[in-house]
């Protein structure tokens, strides 16, 4: 016969049992609800991101000015104002990095998208996007005449000139568009940006037939008629240029000083 003592404890450890088998079993935490995206959400969110990409442009971030506009436009909800002013930093940027066939995509995507979207005096005048803004303004307004059977407005003979030759560089066919763009020159570019721009490019297809003689001679013009030229930092470091350019900069530059010099000297002598 079990003493009592372990009588007691064997019941208390049956009824420990018993109540644990009737006990409720533990239920699950409920899972967290995802938020809900909505589409005002969105954009919102866009507008964010536009916003946010033009300050980086601002503070000269481009590469992440660059990523924050074009998300802004992936949402695909901004109204149509705030995705041509996307699309114009966007250019903007490809500008400043010497991408031309880029910028100039952005910018026509820009008019495509509104029509009314036009660059500011200040924008229009910059010396980097503004020549490329408006041969991309003339070819568009070329192509809506011509859609709507309107006899095409014939740009000067040599400012078309120089829209071919732009188009045969991108498309990569050098030697044409060394002749246009030379012709261009020729027949009388009436703003000086376009006679650099014009003689630039023809630099630039020459090079890249490796005629470095005459690419380094087309650089050189290019300071009779702006002594402070300058590439780009990313035109300036193509490799089919590079030194070419920096050559001829130099050489420039030096005559630059020996006339300044010279003239300093006449100015002293009795």
């Amino acid at each position: 016969m079990r003493p009592p003592t372990a009588l007691r404890l064997s019941g208390a450890i049956l009824l420990a049992a018993a109540l644990a088998a009737c006990a409720p079993m533990p239920t699950e935490a409920p899972k967290p609800v995802a938020p809900q995206i909505t589409e005002d959400t969105l954009r919102v969110r866009a507008k964010e991101q536009l916003a946010t990409g033009v300050k980086q442009y601002d503070a000269g971030d481009y590469d992440g000015a660059m990523k924050g506009l074009q998300a802004s436009l992936d949402h695909g909800l901004l109204e149509k104002s705030d995705q041509s002013r996307a699309r114009k930093y966007l250019a903007f940027v490809h500008c400043l990095g010497g991408r031309e066939p880029q910028c100039a995509a952005e910018f026509r995507k820009a008019f495509e998208i509104d029509q009314s979207f036009a660059l500011t005096a200040a924008e229009d005048g910059h010396p980097i996007w503004g020549p490329v803004y408006r041969t991309v303004r003339a070819t568009l307004i070329a192509e809506r005449e011509a859609a709507q059977g309107k006899p095409k407005a014939a740009l000067p003979k040599a400012e078309q000139k120089l829209v071919d030759g732009l188009v045969k560089y991108d498309a990569g066919e050098y030697a044409e568009a060394h002749r246009l763009l030379e012709e261009a020159f020729k027949d009388g570019l009436a703003d000086k940006k376009d006679q650099v721009r014009a003689l630039k490019f023809a630099a630039f297809s020459l090079c890249l037939q490796n005629r470095w003689p005459a690419c380094r001679a087309e650089f050189l013009r290019i300071y009779d008629i702006d002594p402070d030229f300058d590439l780009t930092p990313a035109e300036a470091g193509h490799p089919s240029w590079t030194r070419t350019f920096a050559g001829a900069k130099a050489q420039a530059k030096k005559a630059q000083a020996d006339k300044a010099a010279a003239e300093k000297s006449q100015k002293k002598a009795p």
